[in-house]
């Protein structure tokens, strides 16, 4: 709706309508004043149609305001009561469905009450008899108007200079008081209080009031304007001072050859080889810094973007070192094992060593704590020659860190990607990911989806980062991820990486690891040697064992540097005669009594309790199920922070035995006479899953038929309700849990059987697997006083006997 109102001081005549009886046409956000000429744009079908019928039947309408904008369909309660009758002047059809018309108010008038609502509003009003008395009171609030009014005009550049006139030639107070009030800007409500104030005198007052408001922000406006002008003038005036002070320093020869930090800039951009795009940009940036002044914010913002543009190695890059044996040999002496880490890399330099635009891989170590994930990346590009930059993203929130911030943000940055090619002063460094599995997402973005352009080969040769705002090449990077597991990894992000599984170390892989590296490092960091302490290999062998329940060897590494310590201690103190030698039976003098023990055979003491294995982050480990019964109603109770999946593995074991309970010796009045308890120890660590279905069914048969499970044995894998037993995941770090904690013994579902080729060898040596298909072959090989096979019901109602496969 415009703002533009103007008065008429002669309206022609208009045809006979219903002086009480009107079409309410409702407005949002104004105010139509008596002989004052608006234009409306009209859009809303109800009033739509009013229009076309008023212009058709040539009748007044009622411009009534409404209380609230936002309403749509106002309705009485939603209309000021106070109004203007009106005439239509002039109708222009913009579209089907927007009008632009032009009205001309005439009268106030008061609304009684709305007496239709269909097609639009009509209402029943009472005309306001807008006659006064004229005397000196009016005359001189009338003679105020005028002169507020014009001082405001002078204010108002945009206002034509007639309006002065305007102003001056208009006679009425009330026709001046409704004009001034139409084009004031003032809120609606404000505009509304001047039309329905009746009395002419109050209405004066109020006008004046508002103009008089209106003059003092204009005023404060207008010396505000002032002011800024002034310090626009003196800055400017300032810098022309500076450069003409710099240009007679320059003429006396009193500045140095090097010409201050602008010059050491352009000498930097002369030198520095950069892209055409990259050029541009540097060179626009150079010529708008050189044009502000050195105490200005701007300033400081573009010379720190055009000094990170500097810094960046578009071009600069190491040459790689493609002697593959060399390779194997840097590898193998940093890292005991990984041979799948190893191959991968080898097969990168060989293909690299073939093409030389081939792009950088993306690689994704998963694997436990501390079994050599991070450093391995500074290994790599060791062997390659390469510059090495680790990224820790734990914790990582914010897509900007990522990203990078936009330059209009004040202590803006580049991110992580670009500072980490700043760092490394090369375009081809080996860029270690850590911890990306830790990465999360608030409402400050998702840094895994900003992941996405960096580890794409299709795409990262142009990363986008929002503070460089220039095409930024990663396609050189090699860039190593690293995570412990991959729940947390987006499906897409997953889908950029090539993941390598990297399982935990068996105790003979710790021994080499202590014997090879970690021993001698510590010997090292506390300044002794060899000749002040010898660790006998009965003691290694005790401290990976007794000391220490890791897939890594972190833990490990700690158990050692606790022994150098204490002897370390000795050696300062003179009180080291000659070498000491650690043995298995003075060990607990450096590192205390022994923290683990090989418990399951202490623990599998009873019917009702069997071995599983679980997958953790960390690595594998045991889980103990224990079962009781005692007497009830036939129900399960089920302890130990249980997730909803084990939960229902608990429930199929247990009506599967229900169904096959004959089989099994069991009568069906044990089920209905007694409540079973099982729990799942270690109650404050969350557990679920499917994996451990065979060994409830183990512990449940154990404890119905009151035959004690072997101590040697442990299994894992998924039950359905018909017995069947599905495979599961996890295979190498559970084995090495079983080995870890002296199982003999494992059962593995028989589609696990291909498994088998990622299990160590060492576990295959001292373990031996028991592959079966279904649960009835089960209790045959885990109780002490084995059961017959159960036979199994096939689909055709024939039986069958299944023997378990070692």
């Amino acid at each position: 709706m415009s703002d533009e109102q103007s008065p008429v001081t002669d309206p022609t005549p208009e045809a006979e309508h219903d002086a009480s009886g009107y079409p309410i046409l409702p407005l949002r956000n104004s105010v139509l004043f008596p002989q004052v000429v608006m234009p409306l744009a009209v859009g809303r079908e109800k009033s739509i149609a009013l229009i076309r019928e008023a212009v058709e039947k040539e009748q007044r309408i009622a411009i009534m305001t409404q209380r609230e904008a936002e309403t749509d369909e106002p309705g009485e309660a939603d209309l000021y009561r106070v109004g203007t009758s009106a005439r239509i002047l002039k109708v222009v059809k913009i579209s089907s469905d927007n009008y632009s018309v032009i009205i001309q108010g005439q009268q106030r008038i008061r609304l009684r009450s709305v007496t239709s609502t269909e097609p639009y509003l009509v209402g029943e009003f009472e005309e306001i008899d807008d006659a006064y008395e004229r005397d000196l009171e009016v005359d001189a609030l009338f003679m105020n108007l005028k002169n507020t009014a014009k001082q405001v005009v002078k204010y108002i550049p945009e206002m034509p200079r007639e309006v002065v006139q305007l102003i001056d030639s208009v006679d009425d107070p009330a026709q001046l008081c409704d004009f001034v009030a139409a084009n004031m800007e003032i809120p609606t409500e404000e505009k509304y209080q001047v039309l329905g104030k009746l009395d002419l005198r109050e209405r004066l007052k109020l006008v004046v009031t508002f103009l008089t408001r209106q003059l003092e922000v204009a005023k404060v406006s207008d010396r505000i304007q002032s002011q800024i002008k002034e310090e626009i003038d003196r800055n400017q005036k300032e810098y022309y001072l500076r450069q003409q002070f710099k240009a007679i320093k320059e003429q006396l020869g009193e500045i140095d050859g090097d010409g201050g930090e602008l010059d050491d800039l352009q000498s930097r951009i002369e030198e520095k080889e950069l892209p055409d795009e990259v050029a541009e940009v540097v060179r626009k940036q150079f010529n708008r810094l050189q044009q502000m002044q050195p105490a200005s914010s701007e300033y400081g913002v573009t010379r720190t973007y055009l000094e990170t543009l500097l810094d960046l190695p578009w071009k600069e890059s190491t040459e790689d070192n493609l002697d593959i044996s060399n390779a194997r040999t840097i590898l193998d002496a940093d890292h005991y094992g990984l041979e799948k880490v190893k191959e991968r890399l080898v097969e990168f330099l060989a293909v690299r060593k073939l093409r030389e635009d081939m792009k950088g891989p993306i690689l994704c170590l998963v694997g436990p704590p501390g079994v050599g994930k991070t450093s391995l990346g500074r290994s790599v590009a060791k062997a390659l020659g390469r510059e090495f930059v680790r990224i820790s993203l734990g914790g990582v929130h914010d897509e900007a860190e990522i990203r990078g911030h936009r330059r209009t943000y004040v202590g803006a940055l580049p991110g992580r990607i670009v500072q980490a090619l700043r760092k490394a002063g090369k375009n081809n460094p080996v860029i270690m990911l850590d911890e990306i599995d830790k990465v999360g997402r608030d409402f400050r973005g998702d840094p895994q989806s900003a992941l996405l352009e960096v580890l794409d080969p299709e795409q990262n040769s142009t990363f986008s980062d929002h503070y460089v705002e220039l095409p930024v090449d990663l396609s050189r990077v090699l860039f190593i991820a690293n995570a412990n597991q991959m729940d947390t990894i987006s499906a897409p992000l997953r889908d950029r990486m090539e993941v390598i599984e990297i399982p935990g170390y068996t105790p003979r892989d710790k021994l080499h690891i202590l014997e090879r590296f970690l021993l001698p490092k510590q010997l090292e960091n506390h300044g002794i040697t060899v000749e002040h302490v010898v660790l006998d290999p009965s003691a290694m062998n005790t401290i990976i064992d007794r000391y220490t329940r890791e897939a890594g060897v972190r833990t490990l590494e700690r158990r050692v540097a606790d022994v150098c310590r204490k002897v370390a201690v000795r050696v300062a103190t003179d009180d080291l005669p000659e070498t000491l030698h650690v043995s298995s039976d003075t060990l607990p003098d450096f590192l205390g009594p022994e923290k683990y023990e090989f418990e399951v055979a202490e623990r599998v003491t009873d019917p009702g309790i069997a071995t599983g294995l679980a997958w953790t982050p960390s690595g594998g480990d045991i889980l103990f199920i224990e079962a009781v019964r005692s007497e009830g109603k036939g129900e399960l109770k089920l302890t130990g922070q249980l997730g909803d999946v084990m939960k229902e593995s608990a429930l199929a074991a247990l009506s599967y035995i229900k169904m096959r309970a004959p089989e099994l010796g069991i009568t069906p009045a044990a089920f209905r006479e007694n409540d079973v308890h099982l729990h799942f120890p270690a109650g404050a660590v969350p557990k679920d899953g499917p994996s451990a279905g065979i060994t409830i069914f183990t512990t449940l048969v154990s404890l119905f038929t009151g035959i004690r499970v072997a101590d040697d044995i442990a299994m894992s894998g998924e039950i359905t309700l018909r017995g069947n037993v599905l495979p599961v995941g996890g295979i190498k770090e559970k084995t090495l849990a079983a080995h870890r904690a002296g199982i003999r013994r494992i059962i593995l579902p028989e589609r696990n059987r291909k498994d088998m080729i990622d299990v160590a060898d060492e576990v295959k040596q001292d373990v031996t697997f028991h592959f079966v298909k279904h649960v009835s072959e089960i209790p045959e090989l885990a109780l002490v006083d084995a059961l017959e096979p159960l036979p199994v019901i096939t689909g055709e109602g024939s039986i069958d006997k299944p023997r378990a496969e070692a």
